[in-house]
């Protein structure tokens, strides 16, 4: 996505849709849906609109299949409000980034919990011999 104008577009096409979801499209299966993305093709004849869903794998499939029901509706709306010659197809794709996220934060989580077991176990620890086994120069018994 190169040309300039196109990043504008994307941004405008962002934002549309956003309002759309908020305010017009009323399915009861969209859930929380929040936008990541919108690339648009080298010739702007295609535009692929990034999102991700609150919630678990029923919530995302449901809001799929809301926002595929709404495609029509969408890419009227960003025709009609970005007022070009061409309105680009619209095609929504689940964002995986966020799970990744969530996966590393959980995985440095259990990371964390691991090292403070470990600390708490070396904080009761004794000492197998004496505290301090090294002589000194200055120690009488020496």
């Amino acid at each position: 996505m190169g040309n300039p104008r196109y990043i504008k577009v994307a941004e405008q096409i962002k934002v549309i849709v956003a309002e759309l979801l908020e305010r017009r499209i009323k399915d009861p299966r969209l859930g929380f849906v929040t936008l990541t993305d919108v690339r648009l093709t080298g010739d702007g004849r295609e535009a692929t609109v990034f999102y991700t869903v609150m919630g678990d794998e029923q919530a995302r499939t449901d809001s799929a299949a809301a926002l595929e029901s709404a495609r029509g509706l969408i890419r009227s709306q960003v025709g009609k409000q970005l007022g070009m010659k061409f309105t680009p197809t619209i095609a929504f794709v689940l964002d995986s980034v966020p799970e990744s996220a969530a996966a590393i934060e959980d995985v440095l989580a259990r990371a964390r919990a691991a090292d403070e077991a470990v600390a708490a176990q070396a904080a009761e620890a004794s000492y197998a011999g004496e505290a301090d086994p090294y002589r000194k120069p200055d120690d009488p018994e020496a």
